[in-house]
């Protein structure tokens, strides 16, 4: 199967939300995607923001996905991970987001 994971939100944390000054790795999605790897499954990480993003974060988490990709809906991907509610593969699954009420705007900013 074809396995892709967000970034923002879901592989890490954004300042905003662990009250640091930098992002940092969410250890159970990123224990979830090394399992899905473990079984052999084509991993994919993608971002909303970009190649350079999904690429720079899977580098900096020492992952090694199959593909890096933007953000985008695919049918060839069977299963999707996201912090949003999002349509983009034949399975989308939603993790949990910390601290939802703080809002990400500042953040989503400083990427672009």
């Amino acid at each position: 199967m074809k396995i892709a994971f967000d970034v923002d939100d879901t592989l890490i944390i954004p300042p905003c939300v662990n009250g640091l000054d930098i992002d940092t790795p969410n250890y159970e999605v990123i224990n979830l995607y090394k399992w899905f790897q473990s079984q052999e499954h084509d991993m994919i990480i993608w971002s909303g923001s970009g190649l350079d993003w999904a690429k720079r974060w899977a580098e900096k988490l020492g992952l090694s996905p199959c593909e890096i990709r933007r953000k985008e809906k695919s049918l060839d991907i069977d299963i999707c991970f996201d912090d949003c509610d999002v349509d983009l593969a034949k399975t989308n699954i939603k993790v949990k987001r910390l601290k939802n009420n703080i809002s990400r705007k500042e953040d989503n900013e400083r990427i672009k």
